[in-house]
């Protein structure tokens, strides 16, 4: 076994393999961007080195800095977590070159399963079921679009050596598909620097299962059962489980087989993904093969008891795989929740800022938590804005739904927008909950997913209030003062006062009267004793009308975040005698939904365009977003030229709305 390895990775996945690498004596070295330099995986490394600065061109995907780094640090092999080099057949060359082992598989295979189209290739001579379409290397625009043409709409444009979700786009009509595939290629350039891409038929209704399997350099290979991780948004998964709901011991039997053999066609060693589509019917067709470790590999070793980053450490050490197949065993239901800094009701665009405050669930048996990020460090726009990766275990599916809604409950993150409420809702979705799952259960549940947004009940006031004078009176005790003390003590009789309240548009007024023992709260029509207890994370334990109700309530400057039965409904605290300007005056621009780089400009200044027509690309942490016009008028001129980089906010162009 190895006495040192290096990380060429970041957050998660980086904490995640040092946590196995120091339960087996081993060292860890961290690398580091610019970005990241107290970031969570460099302060639980046994060491860290710098390689270069935020951008990831320049840092984490620089492999003469990586390999300088490994060299430096004495270390023996390198694990390229996922993402980033992990399936870069010319980085684990150079790993070989330089004397250090790769944890991962053959350079050679990594080549093999790299280009979609060449794996669908050998899979089609290995008797692995593939998806109609076209997996050729020319790339004609016009030869695209004719095969197109003869699959049948609606077809998938895919980037040949995508992943992650980028570099798709469905085509319902012909008329779309050299738009399409412009974007396509765009994204696929900037995301992987290759825009070569593949076109399938786009299966209705599919769901996306995978299998885990493990091979080792003895011809040894396992799979470690399936993963259901059809919960898509943006083709991205959002949800993960095992088993996959509704899976017969026969067509898990089947798809085992399929796997292993597709990693026997290409002299497979260490851990790898098949990845399956499925029609309703259990028809299965090959999609890709990922050559390293899954981000859902965590619900495979709940199930299964086994630590995977232990067996690709193993395996890379020249051992056997630790158990055959018929001893690989599987238990209970395990669910994964992806906590994305993101705004879902913005079509799921990534947020950015510091995490001024972060509670999770309690960890243990039944409850993982994967992170690289802690409480005050920042989520920037240079990489992907995951905080987190909640885990749950239970014997059934059913009891691993309730306690997953239990966890997110216990969410507490200021600072930054979440998905964390939008995660609760799509775990209580009937359709999730009766397991009627395919890629557009998302959008098909749209009603369910997206409510209106709805009114802060009259307790979140009464909390916000409650808690802001349990901390005046708490602060008065430590100023050691009688003349600081804020409990309403009047020589005259009961003091009161008035804490106003806004919540979007409505504003409220609560009525404070000081009693012994508590206060007089007045509210919405609504009068309660209220009474109470802070605790050291600003948990509060309420008391109305003898009532008990737990809250948290943390400040950020003027907005109180009140989380209450799994919510979070944001105050403004407002000064009546200082009213703060509620909005902003409208302009004749249109602001970036976040910061990026313009790479396309879409209108011609002057010219008429109708309403939704797009103006504009931006791109965002490796993703395209379409700026479309709000209505029918003119674009007067862009602000920014292809190739800027734009702030959150900044407005893009000037644009007039056509007279009616």
């Amino acid at each position: 076994m190895f006495d040192k390895i290096l990380i060429a990775n970041r957050g998660e996945i980086a904490c995640r393999v040092i946590r196995t690498a120091r339960r087996l004596g081993i060292r860890t070295v961290a690398v580091y961007s610019d970005a990241d330099a107290s970031a969570r995986h460099v302060r639980m490394a046994d060491e860290a080195l710098r390689i270069g600065p935020a951008p990831a061109r320049e840092s984490y995907l620089s492999i003469t800095a990586i390999l300088d780094a490994a060299l430096r640090s004495g270390a023996q092999a390198v694990h390229p977590g996922y993402g980033f080099l992990s399936e870069n057949a010319d980085f684990a060359e150079a790993c070989a070159a330089a004397g250090l082992v790769f944890i991962g598989p053959p350079a050679a295979a990594i080549r093999a399963m790299g280009s979609k189209s060449a794996a669908k290739a050998l899979m089609e001579k290995a008797g692995v079921p593939l998806v109609p379409g076209y997996h050729g290397e020319v790339q004609d625009p016009n030869l695209l679009a004719a095969k197109a043409a003869a699959i049948g709409f609606p077809v998938l444009i895919k980037a040949s050596a995508g992943g992650g979700g980028k570099g798709i786009r469905i085509v319902t009509q012909a008329d779309d598909f050299s738009a399409a595939l412009a974007s396509c290629k765009r994204e696929s350039a900037a995301s992987f620097g290759d825009e070569r891409v593949l076109v399938e038929r786009y299966l209705q209704q599919p769901r996306h299962i995978e299998v885990q399997v493990f091979a080792d350099r003895f011809g040894n290979v396992v799979h470690l059962f399936e993963r259901d991780c059809s919960v898509q948004r943006r083709h991205q998964k959002v949800l993960e489980e095992a088993p996959a709901p509704g899976m017969t011991p026969e067509r898990r039997a089947a798809m085992g087989a399929a796997a292993v053999e597709a990693a026997r066609a290409i002299g497979y060693v260490g851990a790898g993904t098949v990845e399956f589509i499925c029609e309703p019917d259990g028809r299965f067709y090959f999609m890709e093969m990922n050559t390293r470790l899954q981000v859902e590999h965590p619900v495979t070793e709940m199930i299964t008891g086994l630590d995977l980053v232990e067996w690709q450490l193993r395996v890379a050490a020249d051992e056997p795989l630790p158990l055959a197949q018929e001893q690989i065993s599987l238990r209970g239901h395990a669910i994964e929740a992806r906590v994305y800094a993101e705004d879902p009701s913005r079509g799921f665009l990534p947020a950015t800022g510091t995490l001024s405050h972060l509670q999770t669930p309690a960890e243990g048996v039944h409850v993982r938590i994967d992170s690289g990020i802690e409480e005050g460090d920042a989520i920037t726009p240079h990489y992907d804005p995951m905080i987190a990766k909640l885990i749950v275990w239970d014997e059934t599916r059913e009891r691993a739904l309730a306690r997953m809604l239990q966890s997110l409950g216990s969410y507490r993150i200021v600072g930054v927008g979440n998905n964390v409420e939008f995660l609760s809702r799509l775990v209580a979705c009937p359709a999730f909950t009766a397991a009627a799952l395919d890629t557009g259960l998302i959008e098909r549940e749209r009603d369910y997913l997206f409510p209106a947004s709805s009114e802060a009940p009259i307790e979140v006031f009464l909390l916000a209030a409650l808690a802001r004078l349990l901390r005046e009176r708490h602060e008065g005790r430590d100023a050691h003062s009688l003349w600081a003390a804020r409990d309403g003590w009047r020589l005259t009789g009961a003091a009161r006062r008035v804490l106003v309240y806004r919540h979007d548009d409505r504003e409220e007024r609560v009525l404070v009267t000081y009693e012994a023992g508590g206060y007089r709260l007045e509210c919405g029509g609504r009068s309660v004793q209220a009474c109470g207890e802070l605790g050291p994370r600003d948990e509060l334990r309420a008391v109305f009308d003898g009532s008990r109700l737990n809250a948290t309530v943390v400040v950020a400057r003027e907005r109180r975040h009140v989380f209450l039965h799994g919510r979070c409904w944001v105050l403004a605290a407002v000064d009546p005698l200082v009213r703060r300007a509620q909005g902003r005056e409208a302009g004749g621009g249109l602001a970036a939904p976040m910061p990026g780089k313009v790479v396309a400009l879409l209108a011609t200044p002057g010219a008429p365009v109708e309403r939704g027509a797009p103006l504009l690309v931006l791109e965002a942490m490796k993703m395209e977003h379409t700026i479309a016009a709000p209505a029918a008028g003119t674009v007067k001129a862009f602000r920014f030229g292809v190739g800027d980089q734009v702030s959150d906010g900044a407005e893009l162009l000037d644009f007039e709305v056509a007279p009616a």
